[in-house]
């Protein structure tokens, strides 16, 4: 249950870092990005491959994220003077681009070339071959301890903020009972989270190891963003999204701002293709599959657009639903494997045309801020 739970958080963190790349690009700038699978791939592959070559883990981290907004520079520097649909055709061909170039192309595995469909293996991973003493087991797991009570403490400033009162008429009941609702789950989720994480690093696994090290990058990632939207950038962003003439007539450089947010989540995305591909220990084409962007974009839209902590409860939400399906529907549905696979995917489907129709903003998304309709 334990290795269950950590398994879990890693795929959870990991999507809901990449759906925070897509949501600065998508929730905050209105850049449709149908390609953020490009970014990942290109993370990974950078980073696994330098690894290969000697490059320290982080430093290949770092340069694989380099590399993802580089990806964005040049995507942005041929569609963002157009108009944005341009920029959605263009993502969703570099993706399967990429993809499908890695998949024919020889790639320079160690000291030898390998065919791209091989895939990679046997690449250094994070505190794979760590082995720690009791002193550097209680220190992994204060830092641990520190994240998950920083992030109760977040979560009662936030759920705290929203109560109705005169001086707050902007924040009705109905908002005040999602949040209040949606702080419970996520913290009730925090302390199993940190209870399987505080075992298995007691014990040394090494994919608690992993865990810590990806909840760190994701919280650094998370307070970073929220700075960043809260600033005069992010006002620019979001007047660029509502309406790009406006801040034009303020003399503001929209194209140039259009283009930090595509590198940025493109950067964001790398790091979390590096993750990806520490976490699967092997890396073939065939797991940069379309379906990822589409599962991405589905957390950003389950958890409403332009909110980083509803992009997160989207991730939440998904791997919940894709965890709970997977046990639990086997035993409801008589279908074999590969309806079964088919009618999970249907529902949620139904469950985001609802959401839709009900409540397009999504859970904690501002229908003001809405840029579907666009």
């Amino acid at each position: 249950m334990v290795d269950y739970l950590i398994f879990l958080a890693i795929s959870t963190s990991i999507f809901a870092l990449f759906g925070l790349g897509l949501n600065l690009q998508w929730g905050f700038t209105g850049l449709v990005n149908f390609g953020p699978v490009a970014f990942m791939t290109l993370g990974a592959y950078t980073t696994v491959l330098l690894s290969l070559k000697g490059v320290p883990l982080f430093i290949s981290a770092l340069l694989g994220a380099v590399a993802a907004a580089l990806l964005g520079l040049v995507i942005g520097f041929s569609t963002l003077r157009l108009r944005e649909d341009y920029l959605a055709i263009v993502t969703i061909g570099v993706g399967e681009l990429i993809r499908l170039v890695v998949n024919n192309q020889d790639l320079p595995v160690g000291d030898t070339w390998t065919s791209g469909a091989f895939g990679v293996q046997s690449y250094p991973i994070p505190l794979a071959t760590f082995t720690p003493n009791l002193f550097v087991k209680l220190l992994m797991i204060g830092l641990l301890t520190i994240l998950a009570g920083l992030t109760l403490w977040q979560l009662w400033r936030w759920i705290k903020f929203s109560q109705p009162s005169p001086k707050k008429k902007f924040m009705n009941r109905q908002e005040f009972i999602s949040r209040l609702v949606v702080g419970i789950l996520l913290g009730l989720l925090s302390v199993a989270i940190y209870i399987s994480g505080a075992i298995a690093l007691y014990d040394y696994n090494p994919k608690a190891g992993l865990m810590l090290l990806l909840l760190l990058s994701l919280a650094f990632v998370f307070w970073r963003l929220e700075i960043l939207v809260r600033s005069p950038w992010g006002r620019i962003l979001k007047a660029i999204r509502e309406d790009e003439e406006v801040p034009k007539a303020m003399g503001k450089n929209v194209f140039w701002y259009k283009m930090q947010s595509l590198m940025l989540g493109g950067a964001i995305a790398g790091i979390a293709g590096a993750f990806f591909a520490w976490q699967l220990s092997a890396i073939y084409p065939d797991n940069f599959q379309p379906q990822l962007t589409f599962d991405t974009w589905i957390m950003v839209i389950l958890g409403g657009s332009g909110n980083n902590v509803g992009t997160i409860l989207g991730a939440v939400i998904f791997f919940a639903y894709d965890a709970l399906t997977r046990e639990v529907l086997p035993k409801i549905v008589p279908l074999d494997e590969a309806r079964l696979g088919a009618f999970r995917i249907m529902v949620i489907g139904l469950i985001l045309m609802g959401l839709m129709i009900w409540r397009p903003q999504g859970i904690l998304g501002k229908k003001e801020e809405l840029t579907l309709g666009k």
